[in-house]
């Protein structure tokens, strides 16, 4: 059995914006872009005890998903994790037989596998033992994965100094960015800045950054509105180190925390 001599609070799902930079760099690593889901085996995952996993539990407990940490598991026989709590650092009350579906990431795929709850234990501290899983689900993700945002940003335009020009980021990459804003706010080509905020770890981070506008795109959406909004398509240049590391942690962080968003 993989597992580890801790008390309860050694498992607490926080994570430091260094664990999520680290891993964000791997997520940046990946060279395939996205395919459809596999089979793999539950090693393909590469497991450590600590390891930070999210849990769905059963819609009639909870529709938020929490954070857990991994125990430690033996092969075909359960998993032992963390006790899942709420927003409000509550227990979870589930019970034997309950259904949770569990998410990781690792190396270049998106992992999703779901189990029954073994058992409830509450000594020496709380935790489940969780039904091995059956099979496990694995997606690859982009180079540079881009997941959905709404984030609204202050631009400027260095070839037509416009000011205080307002749009919305729409998705989001540790390389560039979806900007939604009026079609005279650029042209391909422009080198634009940009000032927003991302909130990563519960702290808002202000960045200023540069981007040049690549491309610029219309859809039957945004036609059928009416409006006179486009999508600019940006790629960020001379960003500090700092920067790139909120992005990537930002997009990290989203992927773990809604994988639906990833586009």
């Amino acid at each position: 059995m993989t597992s580890s001599d801790h008390d309860d609070s050694d498992f607490s799902p926080s994570v430091t914006p260094e664990e999520t930079a680290s891993v964000a760099d791997e997520v940046t690593s990946a060279e395939r872009e996205a395919a459809a889901p596999s089979d793999y085996p539950f090693v393909a995952m590469q497991l450590k005890v600590g390891n930070r996993l999210q849990v769905q539990p059963p819609s009639r407990i909870s529709m938020d998903r929490s954070f857990v940490r991994l125990i430690g598991y033996l092969q075909k026989h359960s998993l032992l994790i963390t006790a899942p709590r709420n927003s409000l650092g509550a227990i979870l009350p589930l019970a034997e037989g309950d259904t949770l579906v569990l998410r990781a990431f690792s190396g270049q795929n998106a992992f999703a596998f779901a189990c029954d709850v073994q058992r409830v234990c509450r000594a020496p501290y709380n935790y489940l033992h969780l039904v091995f899983p059956a099979s496990v689900q694995g997606t690859m993700i982009r180079k540079a994965p881009r997941v959905r945002t709404k984030v609204g940003v202050s631009v400027s335009n260095a070839r037509t100094h416009h000011r205080e020009l307002v749009g919305v980021i729409s998705n989001l990459s540790a390389n560039g960015a979806l900007l939604d804003g009026p079609r005279d706010m650029a042209e391909e080509g422009d080198r634009l800045s940009l000032a927003f905020r991302l909130k990563l770890h519960g702290l808002d981070n202000s960045l200023n950054v540069q981007a040049v506008v690549r491309a610029i795109l219309t859809d039957e959406k945004l036609e059928q509105s009416g409006t006179s909004l486009v999508h600019f398509g940006l790629e960020f240049v001379d960003l500090t180190p700092q920067d790139q590391m909120v992005l990537k942690s930002m997009v990290y962080q989203k992927m773990i925390e809604d994988p639906q968003s990833v586009t």
